[in-house]
């Protein structure tokens, strides 16, 4: 039995292999997004001290 493949797949199927310079364009998009460096202990801290605490109402716009 054969799987389904939609017409998405199959056109970015055929653009990796027509452009495989993009598949490190991509793993640079998520290291930009998505891999982050460790947080420093100092940096921790300051984050922490920056820290807003929230209202006591979420929604209220005022």
């Amino acid at each position: 039995m054969a799987m389904y493949e939609s017409e998405h797949t199959k056109f970015i199927r055929e653009w990796m292999e027509k452009n495989p310079q993009e598949a490190e364009a991509r793993f640079q998009g998520r290291a930009l997004w998505w891999d982050k460096a460790p947080v420093t202990p100092e940096e921790a801290r300051r984050l922490a001290a920056a820290k807003v605490p929230p209202k006591a109402y979420y929604y209220d716009a005022n």
